[in-house]
């Protein structure tokens, strides 16, 4: 009988280690390695190059920004903050000092002097400024608005009273000049309107407390600036404020398209005034008509059935100061 050592299958191999079979040899193979590491610390998977773009896009942005924050915007329920947007109204509102709480500034914005002068006033001034993404502050105002990658978030907006707007135009010692609306509801009118009291020497606009636009993002958007440097008054009942201003010896015109007096023609352009604007669908109120020293008019061509409140607004306060430099030359 042969010896069984002698057959060449029953020769063990050296060099196997210490397990005899495939168990032994997978248990060595994994000693020591510990538990597999997640996909993005693989550098080998696509959640690992993935997080590494993220982390290099993240750190370029942080450069360009200075070091500013980019956390993301998140509005409080029931905060009624009014959103300055596009460069020169921010600006303009950085310039006289508006309180502002925040100022958010467009990821990778194109620089210009506006924008320059925004970010240091703003430093200066320590509102904290915010990095984000276009997106994100496109959902941040109404649908259509131009931001041009600049928004100023300021607190509620607070009016002043129509009888102190007017006391501090008398104590200058010079004659007012000052505009109500009437039934004006869309705040890109009364931007406009504010626009063009400020282009052409006026003190001050006047608004109802119901029914009448008021000074929003819109507003002050279509202003350019210049609600930065108009005070605009609320009143609570809009003819009585009218009589008490004819108290103070104020004129009060209003602008409608059956007016008795055409504006190229008004005598009382020189005296203190109040020009009221009415919509462009009903026009003046009865109860304020009743309550004006004369009904005006602006001659326009007969294809035309009227004007937009804020294009008849600035044509008066246009016609008003010129007819008050010629009878100031004579």
């Amino acid at each position: 009988m042969s010896n069984k050592s002698s057959r060449t299958g029953a020769v063990r191999k050296k060099g196997l280690g210490k397990g005899v079979g495939s168990g032994g040899q997978g248990r060595q193979a994994l000693e020591g390695r510990g538990p597999t590491p997640k996909a993005v610390d693989r550098e080998y998977h696509p959640a690992h190059k993935q997080k590494m773009a993220r982390e290099r896009y993240e750190a370029a942005k942080a450069r360009r920004a200075g070091g500013r924050n980019t956390a993301p915007i998140k509005r409080k329920a029931g905060d009624e903050s009014e959103l300055v947007t596009g460069r020169n109204a921010v600006l303009e509102a950085l310039r006289t000092k508006i309180p502002a709480t925040t100022l958010y500034v467009a990821a990778r914005i194109e620089m210009d002097d506006r924008t320059r002068e925004i970010l240091r006033l703003a430093t200066n001034r320590n509102v904290p400024v915010l990095e984000i993404m276009r997106p994100e502050m496109d959902r941040m105002v109404e649908r259509d608005t131009v931001h041009q990658g600049i928004i100023l978030k300021v607190p509620p907006m607070e009016y002043e009273h129509p009888l102190d707007v007017l006391q501090d135009v008398i104590a200058k010692n010079e004659t007012p000049l000052l505009v109500a609306l009437d039934g004006v509801t869309d705040p890109r009118n009364l931007g406009a309107i504010i626009r063009s009291v400020a282009a052409f020497g006026g003190q001050g606009v006047i608004v109802p407390s119901r029914r009448s636009a008021s000074l929003n993002s819109a507003a002050w958007k279509t202003s350019a600036g210049a609600a930065a440097r108009i005070p605009v008054a609320r009143a609570a009942n809009l003819t009585q404020t009218i009589k008490e201003f004819k108290k103070q010896g104020v004129f009060v015109i209003g602008l409608d398209g059956g007016g008795d007096v055409m504006i190229p023609n008004l005598e009382l352009a020189d005296r203190p005034l109040l020009v009221v604007v009415g919509s462009e669908g009903k026009g003046l109120s009865r109860l304020v008509t009743e309550t004006c020293d004369a009904v005006v008019s602006i001659p326009i061509s007969s294809a035309t059935e009227s004007l937009n409140a804020g294009i008849a607004a600035s044509v008066a306060l246009y016609e008003i100061s010129k007819l008050r430099a010629e009878r100031s030359a004579e």
